[in-house]
């Protein structure tokens, strides 16, 4: 139980020990305004790690997100602000884009049986080339006009105090009335349950810390409608892994192949389905990524799949597959963040970041190793 519950701990206990360290070497990084960055930052690289997130369920891993980020949010730019198009409509057509692009390299992985290592590294470059192309090797600025106001508020918006607490309360109320028909279904059933002050306990923090976090917000522009995209697809990653086929698929698939067709799984289209779903995190990562940076440019996305595998491993995602969680892959992207957001604010050389990025990854690996062999 003690090596258990110290496993549990050890992501938070990381997180705390960064956030101490550059607290005290630079005050300003628990001032409202740099939380307040860090948090959509940790949103941009969150919502691509949680698509990667199911990519290495499967024992399957993409090169090409960083690249895709940068041609998606791209080609949404280009068609705003030099063809004219109403926000809306670009952003589908590029979102559709995505989807595609993302269908046919999962086809083609299961398809010719090549790994996908190989698929997803052309994908890389023919993806940066196409990005590059795409914007004409130029700078596409995301403007703050009435037409575009779609595209450039997607990092740019915040809710109004009022309804930033409002929505906190009301997150965890939805939280208490979750935890209540859990609880009373498995007591129904006769299965175990958790202590009831334990249970109120939980509740209790997690109360205070959604309270806390919207008032933190507040006292710079309230909650960023960043936090909610992610906040939204975390959902919808947790549902799909934890109460569906689809999600018992991946985890089979990435546990042991051979067995998982032998059991009727349809692999093909699982793994097909993955890569769709990876688009989808591609497409929303290269649209807010596009408009944080306030303009599309050749640097766009740059190792942004380094940063999401990163953190899908350090969050505890074993990359042969078969292995991880949704609240990891959050941890493991929030450690990520504020190690870049940190090093940021200290002014740190674009050198150092670089080895600290390739010291956290090979470290990351490094554990997940270890881990694999127990």
């Amino acid at each position: 139980m003690n090596a258990r519950l110290l496993k549990n701990l050890a992501l938070p206990f990381a997180l705390l020990a960064v956030c101490v360290f550059f607290a005290l070497r630079e005050p300003a990084f628990l001032g409202p305004r740099n939380l307040t960055q860090l948090i959509v930052e940790f949103s941009l690289t969150g919502t691509l790690a949680l698509g990667m997130f199911l990519i290495l369920l499967t024992g399957q891993i993409d090169l090409s997100v960083g690249s895709g980020v940068g041609l998606i949010g791209g080609l949404a730019a280009v068609l705003v602000f030099q063809q004219g198009w109403p926000a809306p409509l670009a952003l589908g057509t590029a979102f559709a884009a995505a989807l595609v692009l993302w269908l046919l390299m999962g086809a083609l992985i299961v398809g010719q049986r090549i790994p996908s290592f190989i698929i997803t590294l052309g994908g890389l470059l023919i993806f940066k080339g196409l990005f590059w192309l795409v914007i004409q090797n130029s700078t596409i600025p995301v403007a703050r006009g009435d037409q575009d106001n779609l595209y450039s508020l997607l990092t740019t918006y915040y809710l109004p105090p009022a309804a930033g607490l409002a929505l906190a309360a009301a997150v965890a109320a939805g939280l208490a009335l979750l935890t209540y028909l859990a609880r009373s279904a498995r007591t129904a059933h006769k299965l175990p349950v958790a202590a009831t002050n334990r249970a109120l306990a939980q509740w209790f923090a997690t109360a205070a810390a959604l309270l806390g976090a919207a008032y933190l917000f507040n006292q710079f522009r309230g909650v960023p409608l960043p936090l909610l995209i992610l906040s939204a697809t975390a959902v919808t990653v947790y549902f799909l892994t934890q109460h569906t086929p689809f999600g018992r698929y991946l985890y089979a698939i990435g546990g042991n192949e051979e067995a998982a067709v032998l059991s009727g799984i349809a692999v093909n289209r699982v793994l097909i389905g993955a890569y769709v779903l990876m688009g989808v995190a591609v497409a929303l990562t290269g649209f807010m990524t596009t408009a944080y940076s306030g303009s599309s440019t050749t640097t766009v996305g740059d190792l942004m799949e380094l940063d999401a595998i990163a953190a899908c491993v350090i969050g505890g995602t074993a990359l042969r597959g078969g292995r991880g969680t949704v609240w990891g892959v959050i941890f493991g992207a929030l450690i990520m963040t504020a190690l870049l957001n940190g090093m940021t604010l200290l002014a740190v050389a674009p050198e150092i970041k670089f080895i600290a990025r390739g010291a956290v990854l090979t470290l990351a690996v490094w554990m997940d190793v270890r881990l694999g062999k127990k």
